[in-house]
């Protein structure tokens, strides 16, 4: 059982179609420069890191070529645009609160002083301060048509080892900027959103004899008991409605993947190999899932329809892979190869194979909501980043951990 275990926690820790392919040109990206309110700049801290925020937020969009000088103006509407951004296609004026909990934005054409948007935002405490930067870029990038980002305004969930047999599970903004603490005490881990509105989630409590599975409200903080197994527990996937799991589970002391029915608790047995099967993800309507095996005597990523004894292996690289992810056809899974860890980009129904990182010790992907971007964790000289790749545009940046070792992450 202590084997199952580890090598669970372990394989956790470390031709595709045009739409995820292609690469806005550098003179196609819409010109675009920011200027921070005169009477309102720099009466906080958080002012000097608020041009940082929409700056990179509308670097990591991947549709704009923006103006990295900090400037300061006037924010009122029909005022006079410095002649040295007359080159530009637009500006965002912004005016930020010194309480820190509100940002107004201003978007504003510049051949002719038009303002094209115009918004307020407002968070409840002033430590969710970077979520104002993301929803106001969220907006300023719809209201130029431009390919939906709203991944960014979505919470990361993540556990993260403490201290020998602890852990905590944290809520986060995706550039770790905000970050809170939600539960601790003991070995909590694989925290799972339980739908898209990231109302609620899911995590195993491996503190009293059985491992056991809760939800989460968001809201409440009250806690609900879903299911227990001996050995073993994990929540890997939940359904696009929210009413099926997918749980790994060893109640005999092998484990397979189950699909649990929130409303009934009923539980049906998915895979019955005599090794280790793991980590399942749902793919495409839902009807087959990817998940981890060590059938060949490596871990490495297989399908099956859900109802048929069929399985076929569909990592197209590598064979020793592990941590995989599903959105609709696509697949992410981490690849050992020499002395790093990869991850690869791949289809669950095709050959093709794109490589998406090419050194170090890259582990734990996720696709975002719409599949566009990738999550994944870096591992260097014994610290962790977050690591996020836009696989439209090509984008790419990394979000260092203050502390501790991250064990799972959802988004």
């Amino acid at each position: 059982m202590r084997f199952i275990l580890f090598f669970l926690l372990t394989i956790s820790l470390f031709a595709v179609d045009a739409e995820l392919t292609i690469e806005k040109d550098v003179e196609s990206k819409t010109t675009i420069s920011i200027i921070e309110n005169v009477n309102t700049a720099g009466s906080s801290n958080r002012h000097q890191k608020m041009f940082s925020l929409l700056l990179n937020d509308i670097k990591m969009s991947g549709h704009f070529e923006v103006d990295k000088t900090p400037r300061r103006g006037s924010f009122e509407e029909g005022a006079m645009l410095p002649p040295e951004l007359h080159d530009r296609e637009y500006i965002i004026k912004y005016s930020y609160s010194s309480s820190g909990t509100k940002l107004d934005i201003k978007l504003i054409q510049v051949y002719d002083n038009r303002v094209v948007l115009a918004k307020g935002y407002s968070v409840n405490s002033s430590q969710r301060y970077p979520f104002l930067s993301h929803n106001a870029v969220v907006d300023i990038n719809n209201a130029l048509g431009h390919d939906d980002i709203s991944w960014m305004k979505r919470h990361i969930l993540f556990s993260k080892y403490t201290s020998s047999r602890k852990s905590e599970i944290w809520v986060a903004d995706y550039t770790l900027l905000f970050s809170s603490v939600i539960i601790r005490g003991g070995l909590n881990l694989f925290p799972k959103w339980a739908n898209k509105n990231q109302n609620a989630f899911y995590y195993t409590s491996y503190n009293a004899l059985t491992p056991t599975l809760y939800r989460v409200d968001m809201g409440s903080g009250s806690r609900k008991k879903i299911v227990s197994s001996e050995g073993m527990l994990v929540c890997s996937d939940v359904s696009a409605d929210g009413s099926k799991l997918l749980l790994t589970m060893a109640p005999n002391g092998q484990t397979d993947i189950y699909e649990y029915s929130v409303g009934n608790g009923s539980k049906n047995r998915l895979t019955k190999f005599g090794g280790i099967d793991v980590n399942g993800k749902y793919l495409g309507d839902e009807s087959r899932i990817a998940f981890v095996s060590n059938r060949t005597g490596r871990a490495n990523i297989y399908a099956k329809s859900i109802g048929s004894s069929s399985v076929s292996k569909i990592a197209r690289h590598g064979s020793n892979n592990s941590s995989c992810d599903a959105f609709d056809r696509y697949i992410l899974y981490s690849v050992r190869e020499g002395g790093a860890t990869n991850i690869y980009l791949g289809s669950a129904y095709s050959s093709y194979v794109r490589p998406l990182t090419s050194n170090g010790s890259n582990q734990l992907p996720r696709f975002s909501s719409d599949g566009k971007v990738v999550l994944y964790i870096k591992q260097s000289g014994g610290k962790n980043s977050i690591g996020y790749m836009n696989l439209a545009t090509n984008e790419n940046a990394l979000y260092p951990m203050q502390s501790g070792k991250i064990q799972s992450i959802d988004w």
